[in-house]
């Protein structure tokens, strides 16, 4: 019973993976529509995966260039490892809501694969914002970027799981069939994401050798991750009555600024 569970538990991290990585898995593990609704339990342990691999190549990539670019490397990297996934849903999310349209014409700005003004300009910002938080914690602290890069990834997708918790699914069914997602969340699945979310900000205030500026940089993550939580569900259930996926992944996108912006102001 027990290693019965543990497979399972195994299928749905790999379920996990696959949806949110390009990362191949293996043949056994099979697919089931309703696997993807109890895999969201494991998006923040594929976001640190996402993150150790950023951190990997910023590191090795600090040895031989300046910081500015051993950063945009390890952003390239984690970009290129997610296929822009949770890009793409930042720029789809802003083209859609930012203008003054109608909650149906926001769902077909959504499927619509080109990018407007709005979309491309948030998502120039949000990489800009990324690379240079990320060159800054490179400059003051190797060892504390890397950790800083799986803490932002872990955290910003477990911000996302928390937003699927507190909000219905508010796409239609053209759009869930462009951009299959998860579309129901149980308590416990949603309250074991953000654990991991909370244990991996933890891991990035043990690394930090200051008790104090730890618990700042923790508290600090935290409470900007509450307040992005609260105006996104806000401005989701204002102007389309729920979230959808694309607004999801700029969830996760901003979730990750968020705690880069925390980490540089109390680190350097």
């Amino acid at each position: 019973m027990i290693v019965r569970a543990l497979a399972h538990e195994l299928r749905l991290f790999f379920v996990a993976l696959q949806f949110l990585t390009r990362v191949p898995v293996p043949a056994w593990v099979g697919y089931e529509p309703h696997w993807l609704n109890r895999s969201v339990r494991h998006f923040p342990l594929v976001g640190a995966g996402v993150g150790v691999v950023g951190a990997a190549v910023a590191v090795a990539a600090a040895q031989l260039w300046p910081a500015p670019v051993a950063a945009t490397l390890a952003v390239a990297a984690t970009m290129w490892l997610t296929a822009c996934f949770h890009e793409d849903g930042l720029a789809d999310t802003f083209d859609a809501l930012l203008g003054a349209t109608s909650r149906d014409r926001a769902l077909t700005i959504m499927k619509d694969s080109r990018i407007g003004t709005y979309g491309a300009a948030a998502l120039g910002l949000g990489l800009l914002l990324r690379v240079g938080l990320l060159a800054e914690m490179l400059r003051h602290d190797v060892g504390l970027a890397a950790t800083c890069c799986v803490a932002g990834h872990a955290a910003g997708r477990a911000c996302a799981v928390a937003l699927m918790a507190v909000l219905p699914y508010g796409g239609d069914d053209a759009h869930a069939k462009a951009k299959p997602l998860a579309r129901e969340v149980r308590a416990s699945d949603a309250a074991w994401a953000v654990a991991v979310g909370l244990a991996a900000l933890c891991l990035l205030g043990s690394v930090s050798g200051g008790l104090a500026d730890a618990a700042r940089a923790v508290a600090a993550a935290g409470i900007g991750l509450l307040a992005l939580l609260a105006l996104m569900r806000a401005w989701l259930r204002r102007r389309l009555g729920g979230y959808t996926g694309d607004t999801l992944g700029a969830c996760q996108q901003l979730s990750e600024i968020v705690v880069w912006l925390a980490a540089v102001a109390v680190w350097v």
